[in-house]
């Protein structure tokens, strides 16, 4: 992205949540914020967890209404995508409460420039054909989700389709032309997050104290463990089991090898029903 590097150096009211170096950024800069528009991105490639720009967008608006500034902030998420979500039913859920919420939402819009010393944000429409039409925003505070690739070292080798990621069987992460290579992780060419087999749970944060656990699969089927609750739904048990649960799933079962995810208890929930 055009002068983005730059304006993350130089401009503090850009952030970027995705880099390390400058993920601390984030926080001063919804701290700071006075008035005009905050714009939160989300870009045309592949990236790693899909819910982490609504998250943060949704925190910022929260904190904002919290402190009194939410009359003086015009929240705008642009979107490459043409949907707030890729599974319908949290699409919705993302849809009504970004409605209730007064959060714009401009899809098919890809970030393509910042011109920090103006204050302004360049996006491509996406759907504009041949004629690459442009638009330019002003902001007060720009939250970006950079356009995401594979390391050098593999996306110029034979190892990799026309994305630039790994060409693997989505089901077993084999390379499908070389039998004795595999793959794990973001550089995989699977079509939803690099889990299991297919299952993906995104706890989408919705304000401070809930969200919405959305579980899906390959085919953005509906994947959910809980049928007594409503997962398109804000929850605040869900938070709960977000932030006191699943650290320890993490750390102390699927990193030892003790947890390959919630298939076996979902179909316990459903009485054997489910997937």
């Amino acid at each position: 992205v055009k002068g983005l590097q730059e304006a993350l150096k130089h401009d503090p009211s850009v952030c970027s949540n995705y880099s390390s170096l400058y993920v601390e950024k984030t926080f001063p800069a919804i701290q700071n914020f006075s008035e005009g528009n905050a714009i939160f991105t989300f870009p045309s490639t592949p990236v790693k967890c899909a819910g982490a720009p609504q998250k943060i967008m949704y925190l910022a608006e929260d904190y904002w209404r919290k402190n009194g500034k939410r009359e003086k902030v015009n929240i705008k998420f642009n979107t490459s995508l043409d949907k707030m979500f890729t599974v319908k039913k949290y699409a919705d859920a993302l849809t009504e409460i970004a409605s209730s919420r007064g959060i714009a939402r401009n899809f098919l819009h890809n970030l393509i420039e910042v011109r920090h010393e103006k204050k302004e944000a360049v996006f491509e429409i996406l759907n504009s054909g041949e004629k690459k039409e442009t638009v330019t925003f002003p902001y007060s505070m720009l939250h970006v989700c950079p356009p995401m690739m594979t390391p050098d070292v593999l996306r110029n080798s034979s190892l990799v389709d026309a994305t630039g990621f790994c060409d693997v069987n989505m089901y077993t992460g084999q390379h499908t032309k070389y039998p004795n290579v595999f793959a794990i992780g973001d550089c995989g060419n699977w079509p939803t997050s690099k889990t299991y087999d297919g299952y993906t749970s995104c706890p989408l944060i919705t304000q401070y104290g809930k969200l919405i656990l959305a579980e899906f699969g390959y085919n953005a089927e509906v994947l959910e463990t809980f049928p007594i609750i409503d997962q398109g739904k804000e929850s605040r048990i869900m938070y709960i089991m977000k932030t006191d649960m699943m650290p320890m799933i993490y750390w102390q079962g699927l990193l030892k090898g003790l947890w390959n995810g919630p298939g076996v208890w979902r179909k316990l929930m459903h009485l054997g029903m489910s997937k």
